[in-house]
C-alpha cells in the first residue's frame, strides 16, 4: 500500500462573514486566530487510488465537492467515487453550506474553494509512499454533552475541571478513532474521529478559526514536524461540547482547554495504535431523495402566509431574532413555492458516500447525524471499524433521531428550512437503511 499527505491553506481573508449562531447576525470575521485547512490522503492499493478529505469548514455544498471531482478527475484521473470530502463543522470559518441567514457566503472564496482544496490532493497523489496503517480506539472523555437528553447547563469552572463528565455520558462519543500511516520511521500522517459539535466560541466571537478539532490537530501536526492530520467529524447532531455559548473572554478559554483535551486522546491514540493488513480499497456513493413531511403548496402558502406579516407590519425593524427568523422562513418558502410553480420536486436527493481502507469503513452523509443512528449503524454493520461521518460531501440539515423527530423543534423543523428544505419524514431509519446498504456494498 502506498500512502501520501497533503495540506493546502484554506483561510479566507479577514472581513467576511463567519458561518453559524442563528439568523443574519452579520458576524463579520476581525481576526485570524488559527489558520483554517484543506488536508488530504491519498491511498493506492493494486492500482486503485482513492482520496480522503478533511476540511476546517462548516460543510460544503454539494456543488462544490463536485467541482472539486471535475478538477481531481481531468488533473488526476480519479473517479468521482474515490473522492470523500468531510467538514468539521466550525463555527468560526466562512460560510460554504446552503445555509440561509447563517451567514453570506463570500463569492471570491467559494469560487476558489474548490481549486484549494484540489490542490491539497493533488499534492498528496504526488506524495505517494509505500506505509503501513496502523489503528486504536481510546478513551476521549470530559468534551461533550447531550443538549437533547441532558440540557443541563454547568458553570465554566465546573466543566473545565478534569474530572468533569456529563450526566449521560452513554448519549456522546465516549472514544475515539486513531489511525496513523507510517513509512518506515517517518511519521507521515493521522486520523482522528469523533462526534461532537466543533462549537466552544459563542455568537460575539469574530476570530478565524477550526474550533477545537482544527486547534487540537494543529497542536499535534506541531508536535509532528512533516506529518498531516485529518479531524473526521462523527454524529455530532445532539452533541454540544461542554462549554459552548459562554461569553467571548471565557470561550476563547475555554477553546485552548477542550483542544488541550482533545489533542491528549489523539495523542495517545497515535501511541497506541497497532498495525493493521490492508487487503483492499473500494468507494462508493448513491444519490438519494430522503422522504419529507407531505407538505405540499397549500400547506407552504398557509407558512408563508404565518410569517410574511411578522415582516411587514407598521412598526416591524430588522433588529429582533424573531423577525431575521422569519425571514429565514420566508426566504426558504418563497424558493420552494417557485420551485413548485417551475414544476421542479420539492425534494432534491443528496448523496452517501462510503470508503473501506481493509477492515475500516467511513460511512457518510451531509446530515448532522444524532448518536442513536450512529449507534444503530454501528451495531449492524458487516466491518469491525465503523466510522459514521457527518458533514460529508453535502450540507442537508439534521437527521434526528425518532424521540427527536416526533417531539418537533429546531432540529426537525426548523433547520431543514435553513436549508430551504421540507421537514424529513423519517431521517433516523432512512439515513440508517441507506447507510447499512452503502456497508453491505463495501463490504
Amino acid at each position: 500500500m502506498r500512502i501520501g499527505f497533503a495540506k493546502n491553506d484554506i483561510t479566507p481573508r479577514v472581513g467576511v462573514e463567519l458561518c453559524g449562531f442563528g439568523p443574519f447576525r452579520c458576524r463579520k470575521s476581525i481576526e485570524v486566530r488559527d489558520r483554517l485547512w484543506a488536508r488530504a490522503m491519498a491511498m493506492e492499493l493494486d492500482g486503485r487510488r482513492q482520496m480522503l478529505v478533511a476540511l476546517d469548514l462548516v460543510g460544503t455544498a454539494l456543488a462544490i465537492t463536485e467541482r472539486v471531482r471535475e478538477i481531481l478527475h481531468q488533473q488526476a484521473g480519479l473517479t468521482p467515487d474515490a473522492v470523500l470530502i468531510c467538514s468539521s463543522h466550525t463555527h468560526s470559518g466562512p460560510c460554504t453550506g446552503p445555509y440561509i441567514g447563517w451567514g453570506e457566503p463570500d463569492p471570491p472564496y467559494v469560487e476558489t474553494l474548490p481549486s484549494r482544496i484540489a490542490a491539497a490532493c493533488l499534492q498528496a497523489l504526488e506524495r505517494l509512499e509505500e506505509a503501513e496503517l496502523s489503528h486504536a480506539q481510546v478513551p476521549c472523555e470530559g468534551i461533550g454533552c447531550n443538549r437533547e437528553y441532558d440540557k443541563d447547563a454547568q458553570p465554566l469552572d465546573v466543566v473545565l475541571r478534569d474530572d468533569w463528565r456529563p450526566a449521560k455520558p452513554e448519549l456522546t462519543d465516549t472514544t475515539c478513532h486513531v489511525l496513523t500511516a507510517r513509512a518506515g520511521e517517518s511519521f507521515l500522517g493521522f486520523v482522528s474521529y469523533f462526534g461532537c459539535h466543533p462549537v466552544v466560541c459563542c455568537e460575539a466571537t469574530r476570530y478565524i478559526h477550526g474550533d477545537y478539532a482544527g486547534v487540537a490537530t494543529n497542536l499535534i501536526e506541531r508536535e509532528h514536524p512533516g506529518a498531516v492530520g485529518l479531524f473526521l467529524q462523527g454524529a455530532q447532531g445532539d452533541v454540544n461540547t461542554c462549554a459552548v455559548h459562554k461569553p467571548e473572554t471565557e470561550s476563547l478559554l475555554a477553546l485552548d482547554v477542550i483542544a488541550g483535551r482533545y489533542a491528549n486522546a489523539v495523542r495517545r491514540g497515535i501511541a497506541a495504535a497497532k498495525p493493521f493488513a490492508v487487503d483492499r480499497l473500494a468507494s462508493a456513493r448513491r444519490q438519494v431523495t430522503f422522504a419529507r413531511k407531505p407538505w405540499g403548496v397549500e400547506k407552504l402558502r398557509e407558512l408563508l402566509a404565518e410569517y410574511e406579516p411578522k415582516l411587514h407590519k407598521l412598526d416591524a425593524t430588522d433588529a429582533p431574532h424573531e423577525a431575521r427568523m422569519a425571514m429565514v422562513y420566508v426566504t426558504a418558502l418563497r424558493r420552494l413555492l417557485a420551485k413548485a410553480a417551475a414544476g421542479q420536486p420539492l425534494a432534491d436527493p443528496t448523496e452517501v458516500a462510503g470508503m473501506r481502507i481493509g477492515p475500516v469503513a467511513i460511512l457518510g452523509s451531509g446530515f448532522e447525524t444524532f448518536q442513536a443512528i450512529k449507534n444503530d449503524i454501528v451495531a449492524a454493520a458487516k466491518g469491525p471499524i465503523t466510522l459514521v461521518c457527518g458533514l460529508v460531501n453535502d450540507s442537508v440539515g439534521y437527521a434526528p433521531d425518532r424521540t427527536a423527530a416526533a417531539r418537533g423543534g429546531y432540529a426537525a423543523d426548523m433547520v431543514p428550512f435553513i436549508c430551504a428544505s421540507l421537514p424529513y419524514a423519517n431521517a433516523h431509519d432512512d439515513l440508517t437503511r441507506e447507510l447499512l446498504a452503502l456497508d453491505a456494498a463495501l463490504a
